[in-house]
């Protein structure tokens, strides 16, 4: 019998079917989709109005990922955006790491900077870098720390610490 199926009383709590969770290379096609899910995400969530002001559409992004200097990669939970990380191949920078929240705390948001660290050190990098909350009630903070960036001591233009990973062979 399907557990979903299974009435007794100890499957009582079970609701819903298990989930599907799949992870792939980004497509240029899906940027109106990573801003709208930029908006949602639990903090630092920014308005698509707010991305424009400093510059980034749907087209300017696609624009990005068809030349190359963003490589990304994407989450969909039971077939719906679930998050995204894009890194930036000329710096080495992580530019975004966004996930809905409701996926928070399932290994995905480690599972997209992975294949995002792996695309860049594929590209030459032994360092890479990011700007994050220096706030440690930020889930950012701890988030980054545990998986082994440091900080360099600096702040970039937003008043984000700047963490590095030094990347191993």
């Amino acid at each position: 019998m399907h557990p979903a199926m299974d009435t007794t009383p100890q499957s009582k709590y079970m609701t819903t079917q298990p989930t599907s969770i799949t992870f792939h290379a980004a497509r240029a096609e899906d940027t109106a989709a990573f801003i709208e899910l930029r908006g949602k995400t639990r903090q630092n969530a920014i308005t698509e109005e707010r991305l424009a002001a400093v510059g980034i559409t749907a087209a300017s992004w696609a624009e990005m990922m068809r030349s190359g200097s963003l490589p990304g990669h994407v989450c969909h939970r039971d077939g719906q955006l679930a998050g995204y990380c894009f890194g930036e191949r000329d710096t080495g920078e992580i530019i975004v790491l966004a996930l809905l929240p409701e996926v928070e705390g399932m290994g995905i948001g480690k599972t997209l900077l992975a294949l995002v660290m792996a695309d860049l050190r594929a590209q030459g990098h032994a360092r890479l870098f990011l700007g994050c909350s220096s706030d440690p009630a930020s889930r950012s903070y701890g988030f980054y720390r545990h998986l082994g960036w440091t900080s360099t001591g600096e702040t970039d233009k937003y008043g984000d610490e700047i963490l590095e990973c030094r990347l191993t062979a």
